[in-house]
């Protein structure tokens, strides 16, 4: 990755690995699971030669940042306040906002709890979601989605023997390449469907044996239960946050989403991005964009398309 820098910055009592490029406006990159900086290399160095300053760190749990113990260390509090302590020590200006999966969630939490510290936020893949008053969202999920949904399954402590069962580089094909539909769910017998398989699976076009080996190595390090963490502190976000129950974002917004996205096509969440109730939850939501023939991992699937949509949004701001 030519002319990134690395660095490691003290936040919040922990190590923060960060991934930086460029001189300029300071856009902040969040990813997602299981996925690390390393997702958003297209856009880094796209972005910084159109004179960004592009910081991209392992989240708290990932890569070569500093992994806590404990679920309830992996609170949307404990992760913005990574996040703003990240943005403070470049000086406290308030940064453009790109994000993806998981990223994208914590980015409705900086946006809502910080809304001073984002100019602009690009959201990929997962929309705003409003805290329901009386249910707690594993609660909910198994209610509408059954036992197997995945999210339910992330509570459990064995699943990460499940995962260790699996090759990681196997494991990381299987998610980056699924395009089957939501509610994605994961059978306790093959919950990656992956053992039945005679071969192993291919490369998507826009994942290298490179990308693949970086990602395989760090995991390999680290195993996913940082990652698993942020989902079993899920129904302590909801305490946590009861203050905020009803409350808007109030930050410019688009949201970019592929069309064949297991996020996008889980029943209700079209109804809610596009029948209104996303806008009125959002009232900054300035677009939506539906990519067509696109999976999950969009900013890597088409980098340019999509660094073409987050950078046409910011330089407006």
């Amino acid at each position: 990755m030519e002319g990134i820098e690395h660095r490691t910055v003290r936040v919040n009592g922990i190590d923060m690995h960060v991934a930086e490029k460029g001189e300029g406006p300071t856009i902040l990159f969040l990813h997602g699971f299981p996925e690390l900086w390393y997702t958003w290399r297209h856009q880094i160095q796209a972005l910084a030669a159109l004179g960004y300053h592009c910081v991209a760190p392992d989240l708290r749990g990932y890569g070569s940042t500093d992994a806590p113990p404990s679920p309830t260390s992996y609170t949307c509090l404990h992760v913005v306040g990574d996040l703003v302590a990240l943005i403070e020590s470049m000086g406290g200006e308030p940064v453009y906002l790109v994000a993806h999966d998981w990223g994208a969630m914590i980015g409705w939490y900086l946006s809502m709890f910080r809304p001073d510290k984002v100019k602009a936020y690009a959201c990929m893949s997962v929309p705003y979601r409003p805290r329901h008053p009386k249910m707690k969202p594993i609660e909910g999920m198994k209610a509408f989605f059954g036992e197997d949904y995945y999210m339910c399954r992330f509570q459990d402590d064995g699943v990460e023997a499940e995962l260790k069962s699996y090759k990681t580089a196997e494991l990381l094909k299987k998610v980056l390449t699924d395009r089957r539909p939501g509610p994605p769910c994961l059978p306790k017998s093959d919950p990656f469907q992956l053992k039945a398989l005679n071969a192993p699976l291919p490369l998507p076009p826009w994942f290298s044996e490179e990308d693949l080996k970086y990602n395989v190595e760090k995991f390999d390090q680290t195993g996913f239960t940082g990652g698993l963490n942020y989902y079993r502190a899920l129904d302590l976000n909801w305490e946590l946050t009861a203050a905020w129950t009803g409350a808007q974002v109030k930050v410019p917004v688009i949201y970019v989403v592929g069309d064949e996205d297991m996020v996008y096509t889980t029943p209700g969440l079209k109804d809610y991005v596009h029948g209104g109730g996303f806008k009125k939850d959002v009232p900054l939501l300035e677009e939506v964009i539906v990519m067509e023939g696109v999976g999950h991992f969009l900013n890597q699937e088409k980098p340019q398309e999509s660094t073409a949509i987050i950078h046409d949004f910011i330089k407006k701001f």
